[in-house]
């Protein structure tokens, strides 16, 4: 199984965001750096708005991560509730 990653700044908006992910993939190890949080996670990596939301307390739109995003490794499926990276068999 190959590893996908998505890497955002580290900033106050990011935090909930890193969390959000981290208890919606158990499987996925945060490597901190000074300026990026890197999340790990084997086969697959899933973002939930509705988790997001749940930690920040409003609404959300996926998309406003791509202010915070850095880059990331993987196939990406994207709706208006959820992104997934994930590599192809």
């Amino acid at each position: 199984m190959s590893t996908v990653f998505i890497a955002l700044q580290t900033n106050e908006d990011t935090r909930q965001i890193v969390d959000a992910i981290l208890q919606d993939n158990p499987h996925a190890v945060a490597n901190e750096q000074p300026a990026m949080v890197k999340i790990d996670a084997e086969g697959k990596l899933v973002v939930r708005r509705e988790t997001i939301e749940e930690l920040i307390g409003r609404p959300y739109d996926l998309q406003e991560m791509q202010i915070h995003m850095i880059t990331m490794s993987g196939n990406l499926d994207q709706t208006d509730d959820e992104m997934t990276l994930f590599w192809n068999a």
